[in-house]
């Protein structure tokens, strides 16, 4: 196994001060400040992992000027020699607080960035109104090769694996005044639909997305609550502008609606205003990313 938990994700934020409020406040994350040639970058300890919120352009994040979840970390006593692991050497670079930090090449991990680095002052934080990081969403065109990667050669272990279908059912009515009324179904009719592939690390999960019938597309409909399909194409629309990588973080919260109103009243914008239900028997709920830095983030809550 490469390393027993994700020392920290990184999340490139169009706005690192509202970014650093919701997670100070909202969800009462405790902060650690790091240095970096280009001035202190402020880590969240949450569960067994942090989140380390970055401003776009910075040299952290490759000088990426989009926003969203960037890259996994591992936090190593020598990553260098971890780094021989993959085909593709990476090159040191300095981290946060001057540690060295080897990038590996996206190809090799599905296009998830992965960072090894030297290891991380950071206490866990199991309380409060948020538990951990629940699972981290990652685009995907291939589920299969996602798990030969990350739970057949880096060893880690495989979670659950699903499916997602919305389905539509029609049903025709035939009424006549002297035979009555026979209602017909018609074969279901699949509308959208995901593969699914859970693989753990530490006290999260890596959640596989992939298209289950691409003839289907990328449909969205803006402005409404989401769904399966909904899901479907914003997967499939990720993967056609960025191509495979991380797409989302989900934070396990205690109490889901108590969490969505806070920021509801607040003035932050909204996807879900209540928890609606979600995979592995959850409720799940989405602020808007334009509220939360450009960073497409949303809660769960489950046992």
């Amino acid at each position: 196994m490469l390393a027993s938990k994700i020392t920290y994700v990184a999340v490139a934020s169009n706005d690192p001060e509202t970014t650093c409020s919701i997670y100070e406040k909202y969800f009462e994350l405790p902060r650690t400040d790091f240095n970096t040639p280009e001035g202190k970058v402020s880590l969240f300890s949450i569960g067994q992992s942090a989140l380390a919120v970055v401003p776009l352009g910075h040299s952290l994040i490759d000088g990426d000027l989009k926003p969203g979840v960037h890259h996994i970390a591992f936090g190593l006593q020598d990553p260098e020699a971890a780094s021989a692991n993959f085909a593709l050497k990476p090159t040191p670079a300095i981290g946060l607080d001057g540690c060295r930090s080897f990038a590996i090449d996206p190809s090799q991990t599905c296009g998830v960035r992965v960072r090894l680095t030297e290891p991380l002052a950071l206490s866990a934080h199991m309380s409060g109104a948020i538990e951990r990081i629940d699972h981290l969403g990652i685009a995907s065109t291939d589920v299969a090769e996602d798990e030969r990667v990350f739970a057949n050669k880096l060893g880690f272990a495989v979670e659950s694996r699903q499916t997602d279908m919305e389905i539509n059912i029609s049903i025709e009515s035939f009424t006549s005044d002297k035979y009555g009324v026979v209602y017909h179904t018609q074969p279901p009719k699949p509308i959208g639909g995901l593969r699914v592939t859970f693989i753990t690390i530490g006290d999260l999960e890596l959640e596989f997305l992939a298209n289950f019938d691409p003839s289907q597309g990328a449909h969205i409909e803006h402005g409404q609550s989401g769904s399966t399909k909904q899901d479907q194409g914003a997967i499939t629309r990720f993967v056609q502008s960025r191509g495979r990588g991380l797409h989302h973080i989900a934070i396990k919260a205690r109490d889901i609606n108590d969490t969505l109103q806070k920021m509801s009243k607040a003035g932050f914008q909204m996807i879900d205003q209540i928890g609606r239900p979600g995979s592995r028997r959850a409720l799940i709920g989405f602020p808007h990313p334009k509220s939360t830095g450009g960073i497409l983030m949303h809660l769960v809550q489950r046992d």
